[in-house]
């Protein structure tokens, strides 16, 4: 443990490290004179303490130094401003080389489409990782312009990206604002309370069905969970860059998820199948066979067409709400209505 550590008060130490402060709160560090330093207190605990903590004093102080080394890594890697994500090629299933050259900025909004196990999943596991050459797709990732070495893809290849994936269930047995405070405290949020109440707040405009702060997060819905995790990613986590595994089939706003992402300027990468999420990003990556074979960027017919689709969708999102609530679909919105013609298969 460093002396610089050692000789800060209990006070000082847990007002600038929620785990730490969580570890002494248990130790009941705070029953002893708060203004006393670390190292007297460890000094101080008895053989009864000692027992009940499960460590001895210098196990101790390499648990409470492990910890504090954990804030210096979040700190270094919240003050390196990602300027830019760049994806170099590498090879496709049959090894033939991949041709791209893709330069990313924050509150870029991509989408990855192409058919199933065509590699869209491998090329989001080729971002999570850093890949550096070393993937099965031999792609390589460049961080404001340049490789990483060995120590700094591994302090930020957990820092700088977060994903979400296909399926997600929880199994902690707490309730949903239990879970965030402490996803909160994890990420030495300031207010961890206000971005609790932030959080479910965002989730619940995402989401088909509200739910509050005291349900068990194991009875929240696929669609409620994915609501959660895509707000708690957008205010706690400090990560600018989330890669996201078809969200369409998890009964949320697409729209308002991408524009929660978009205003925190994350650089989004969305693996999708729907036309309407496919269209809405600034660029959509096409893969096949293992490999980018085209980067789109969407045309003006392209983006009339979104705002068509966007409308029929709507009109559907109310369908599903009219089924929800018990009621009758017997007549359809003037702009579902197919023509006589096409009701009935005539020529």
């Amino acid at each position: 443990m460093t002396l610089s550590l050692l000789s800060m008060t209990i006070a000082e130490v847990s007002q600038r490290h929620p785990a730490i402060a969580e570890f002494l709160a248990h130790a009941h560090a705070h029953d002893a004179k708060p203004e006393r330093s670390l190292g007297a207190w460890i000094d101080t605990l008895d053989d009864d303490q000692l027992g009940l903590l499960g460590m001895d004093r210098g196990q101790i102080a390499g648990h409470l130094d492990a910890l504090w080394g954990q804030l210096g890594e979040l700190q270094r890697v919240a003050e390196l401003p990602l300027r830019s994500l760049t994806l170099r090629g590498g090879i496709d299933k049959a090894g033939r080389p991949e041709q791209l050259d893709l330069t990313l900025a924050p509150g870029d909004v991509v989408c990855v489409v192409g058919p199933t196990g065509s590699g869209k999943s491998r090329l989001l596991a080729d971002i999570e990782c850093l890949a550096q050459g070393d993937t099965p797709s031999q792609r390589s990732t460049l961080v404001n312009g340049r490789s990483l070495d060995p120590a700094e893809r591994a302090a930020y290849a957990g820092r700088l990206i977060a994903q979400l994936s296909q399926n997600m269930n929880f199994v902690v047995d707490l309730s949903v604002g239990e879970f965030v405070l402490m996803h909160a405290n994890c990420r030495m949020v300031p207010r961890p309370e206000q971005a609790t109440r932030e959080v479910i707040a965002c989730a619940n405009e995402l989401a088909g069905e509200q739910f509050n702060d005291n349900i068990p997060l194991t009875q929240l819905s696929g669609g409620q969970t994915r609501a959660l995790m895509i707000a708690d990613t957008a205010v706690l986590s400090s990560s600018p860059v989330v890669l996201i595994d078809e969200i369409e089939n998890a009964g949320i706003d697409r729209r308002r998820a991408l524009d929660l992402l978009i205003a925190r300027e994350k650089i989004t990468l969305i693996s999708t199948h729907d036309p309407i999420l496919a269209l809405m990003g600034d660029r959509r990556i096409v893969i096949g066979s293992g490999a980018v074979v085209d980067v789109i960027v969407p045309s003006a017919a392209e983006k009339t067409n979104l705002y068509a689709l966007s409308r029929i969708d709507d009109e559907l999102a109310r369908l599903r709400q009219r089924l929800r609530r018990g009621e009758r679909i017997d007549e359809l919105p003037a702009s579902l209505m197919p023509t006589f013609s096409e009701a009935h298969g005539c020529d």
